[in-house]
């Protein structure tokens, strides 16, 4: 009976521990995108190994159509970096009002994508809602601006620093089921 409590104790702690780890990714997604102080192009690998689907959904509230140019960096916290110079392109309807775009981005091969930062020039303005980035090493992440990107100014989310270790190393879903499998079997 000593044993059993115990174990259950052990097991309250355990979820509780996890339970934190999870309202930690509530408390993320609500973030505010920042200006980046400076933006390094050198750092930037020209090795194109990997690819990269970037859905970016534009707001209703942004102007009807952007004729400004639109670049993009991501990457991991590892230092893989990939950029793109230009992905607008006023010819396609490219990032209208509430429209979603999707690119394929080649670039090096990152593991799970943590910053995203967004560059826009030109004098229309643009306001994004959200961009979405997967890869073959990465879960899909979705980063929510849901303001107006300034005008030259690298603009967007690096949350690399901000993830705890318990976030990083997420415990799979089906890894939970086996240990209330294992502890139905002690209780039963």
């Amino acid at each position: 009976m000593r044993n059993s409590h115990y174990f259950l104790r052990s097991c309250f702690a355990f979820f509780f521990v996890l339970g934190l780890s999870q309202a930690d990714q509530s408390i993320i997604s609500h973030l505010q995108p920042q200006p980046l102080e400076s933006f390094n192009l050198s750092l930037v690998q020209n090795v194109g190994s990997c690819y990269y689907t970037v859905a970016i959904s534009t707001s209703c509230s942004s102007p009807r159509y952007t004729r400004d140019q639109i670049s993009i960096s991501f990457g991991d916290a590892y230092g893989n970096q990939i950029y793109t110079p230009r992905l607008d392109d006023p010819s396609t309807g490219t990032f209208e009002r509430c429209s979603s775009d999707t690119f394929q981005i080649s670039g090096p091969c990152a593991y799970q994508i943590c910053y995203v930062y967004l560059y826009r020039s030109g004098r229309d303005g643009w306001k994004p809602d959200t961009v979405q980035i997967s890869g073959y090493y990465s879960r899909t992440v979705t980063f929510t601006y849901n303001t107006f990107i300034p005008r030259d100014v690298w603009y967007g989310f690096n949350l690399c620093q901000n993830t705890s270790s318990a976030l990083q190393q997420r415990i799979p879903k089906w890894f939970m089921y086996v240990i209330l499998a294992v502890l139905a079997s002690f209780i039963f």
